[in-house]
């Protein structure tokens, strides 16, 4: 009777035994649910163009579901004034108020050929993907992206990034049409007029070809435009 009861409890303390170290093993392999139900990833970004500079970043973690834009497809009105003007707001506003989207981090200043941006942003589990988006100046709606891409569970990854053309402006490289602030082609800072007829959807970027004020030899990038480090921080 006593051999009985001693295995039952030897039994019972193997039982929690196991299930305390699939516990663990499963707490390792997911997300981290503390510090506010999620990890911390620290995004650097780095301008590996020579000529162009990257207004301020819009990052944003969400669903694998949820897409920036789709190539061959209408840029959105708020990917549309972020990839003309610079303007990250109307498109964080939307994504703000998008089920699917854990939080958008907005950078603030310039990003200068050969400098980085560093920006930290939070994921939760189901809500681990990141993109990121900002203007190319000067251009009349170039943009830098990365869409919906996998973080990582632990240590580093580096994504490279192309440079999009939003399709919703004419490519006239007039300096009328282009914001930002001094430029040499233009004796001063650009302008903001909205050039129309555009091509009608997203595509990568051919790049400037001298129809305008800008010149090639000067303004030219090659994709990609960018690297992006994204390191996990707790």
């Amino acid at each position: 009777m006593m051999r009985t009861i001693r295995n039952r409890a030897n039994r019972a303390a193997a039982a929690t035994a196991l299930a305390l170290g699939l516990a663990a093993a499963m707490a390792a392999a997911t997300p981290a649910l503390a510090n506010g139900g999620g990890l911390t990833y620290e995004v650097t970004i780095t301008n590996a163009t020579y000529a162009q500079r990257f207004t301020p970043l819009l990052l944003v973690t969400h669903e694998p579901s949820l897409r920036l834009f789709d190539v061959g497809a209408p840029a959105s009105p708020g990917l549309a004034t972020l990839a003309e003007e610079g303007n990250v707001g109307p498109l964080r506003e939307v994504l703000d108020a998008e089920p699917r989207v854990n939080v958008t981090v907005a950078g603030a200043g310039l990003t200068d050929p050969g400098a980085t941006t560093t920006l930290t942003i939070r994921a939760v589990p189901g809500r681990h993907r990141l993109s990121l988006a900002a203007m190319l100046i000067p251009t009349n709606d170039a943009f830098v992206a990365l869409d919906s891409v996998e973080l990582p569970y632990g240590g580093s990854v580096t994504y490279v990034a192309r440079a999009y053309d939003a399709g919703s402006e004419s490519n006239n490289e007039l300096c009328a049409f282009i914001p930002g602030p001094d430029f040499p082609e233009c004796g001063g800072p650009g302008g903001g007029g909205k050039a129309g007829n555009g091509e009608g959807f997203v595509h990568v970027h051919r790049g400037i070809h001298g129809v305008g004020d800008l010149h090639p030899a000067d303004r030219a990038w090659s994709n990609p435009v960018a690297v992006v480090r994204i390191r996990r921080v707790n």
